[in-house]
């Protein structure tokens, strides 16, 4: 099974699927935050014109989810705490992913 790793945890992909496809597909519709008023954030667009679903992926920041293609072994970072559901109460924080200037609007 070919999967990559965000924050931490694994997440599997068929071949050709973004990591955006491959984050709404395991159930992940949003994945960071808006600075000012902490709404959540995953695809809107999912074409590249927008800039709501960044991450950081292999240390490069300022990623857009819906193009980049998953593959194997990819480390993943939001840049939000996250809340699991395998265990109420459980968080995770990790790197911080840079917002587009008036993202919040």
């Amino acid at each position: 099974m070919n999967e990559f790793i965000i924050d931490g945890r694994p997440v599997p992909f068929v071949e050709g699927q973004t990591v955006a496809a491959a984050l709404v597909a395991a159930g992940r519709v949003a994945w960071r935050t808006t600075r000012v008023r902490h709404r959540p954030r995953g695809v809107f667009c999912g074409i590249g014109v927008c800039f709501d679903c960044l991450v950081t992926i292999d240390g490069a920041g300022g990623r857009r989810a819906c193009l980049v293609p998953a593959r194997q072994g990819m480390n993943v970072t939001t840049g939000e705490t996250v809340t699991t559901g395998e265990s109420a109460g459980t968080t995770t924080t990790v790197t911080t992913v840079a917002a587009e200037e008036g993202d919040d609007e």
